[in-house]
This record gives C-alpha cells, structure tokens and sequence, in this order.
C-alpha cells in the first residue's frame, strides 16, 4: 500500500469522526453546533479532496478506492444517527440512507469478487453532495444570518432521501445484468 496524500486525507476524514462526536456531546450549546459543523465541513470538504489530489497527482490506488466510501459512509452514517438521537432529524431518513449505502456497498463488493464494476453514476454524485450540505445545515442548527438552518437542513434531508432512492434504483437497473 503506498501512504500517498490522498490516503493520509482518508484517514484523518475517519479521524475526525470522534472529534465531531466529541464536539457535539461534550460542548455546550450552542458551541457544540458551530464546533461540530465546523469539523463536518471539513471532514466533507477532504471526501472531495482526496479523489481530486489522488486523479491530478496520479496516485489512485485500490487501497484509496477501497477506503474512500468506507470514510464517507462512516462519516455520513454516525452524523445521521448523531442526529436522530438527538431528536434532530426523522429516523426513517437515516434508514433510507444508510441502508441505500450498506445495499449498493454488498452490491459492489459482490461485483468486485465478480471482476465487474458498475461506476458511480452522476445521480450518486449529486446524492452525496445534496447530503453532505444537509448534515451540516442540521449540524449547526440555528439560524444562521437569518436562514433557519434546521429547517433548511430538513428539507434537504428529505432531497436526499430521493436521490439516495433514486440513484440507489439506478445503481441496481445498471448492476441488473451482472447480477443475472
């Protein structure tokens, strides 16, 4: 395995799970919501860094294509859950997500043992990022210059929702054949 930037991303992405954690448990209000919204974006912003680095310097690497939406999904899925138990966000929301993730995540690892790849498609793309600006929307939680963001978070929640069905349904249509 070569240690190349983009990997050190991915791993300090992992890393700063717990701080958010710890941000949001530990620290009083309403700290904990800029503290642990602050290092959401920042975990975010290296799930998109990371894959720009590793295809501008040409350091792909399968370790790197193994972990990244392991990173991503790690970070996506204890935010959601983070925010359900805190009564912040529906719970039938972080199940249609999460269990999107864990389906397509057998799918492709299915396919893999199969040597067969189904890319990301352009719907997972916009999913994950329509995703990413909700959780930190309901990660900071009050109003920030006047737009209420958990009301704002909410509904992008609920976008997402959509596109995680309906790029979960794509992923499924275009893996269909391999499968049979």
């Amino acid at each position: 395995m070569r240690w190349t930037v983009s990997n050190q991303l991915t791993m300090g992405r992992m890393v700063m799970i717990p701080l958010l954690l710890f941000a949001f448990y530990a620290l009083p209000a309403p700290s904990s919501y800029y503290v642990s919204a602050l290092i959401f974006a920042v975990a975010a912003f290296t799930d998109w860094l990371d894959g720009y680095i590793a295809r501008k310097r040409g350091e792909v690497t399968a370790f790197g294509r193994f972990l990244d939406p392991v990173a991503d999904k790690l970070l996506v899925a204890s935010s959601l859950v983070l925010l359900v138990e805190a009564g912040l966000v529906a719970g039938v929301l972080a199940i249609i997500i999460i269990g999107r993730e864990i389906l397509i995540g057998a799918l492709r690892e299915w396919l893999a043992e199969q040597d067969e790849v189904v890319h990301v498609s352009q719907w997972g793309k916009w999913k994950t990022a329509v995703q990413m600006v909700a959780i930190e929307a309901l990660l900071l939680h009050e109003s920030l210059y006047g737009i209420p963001m958990h009301t704002l978070g909410t509904w992008l929640l609920w976008v997402a929702a959509a596109l995680t069905l309906w790029s979960g349904y794509k992923y499924l249509r275009a893996a269909w054949p391999k499968l049979l």
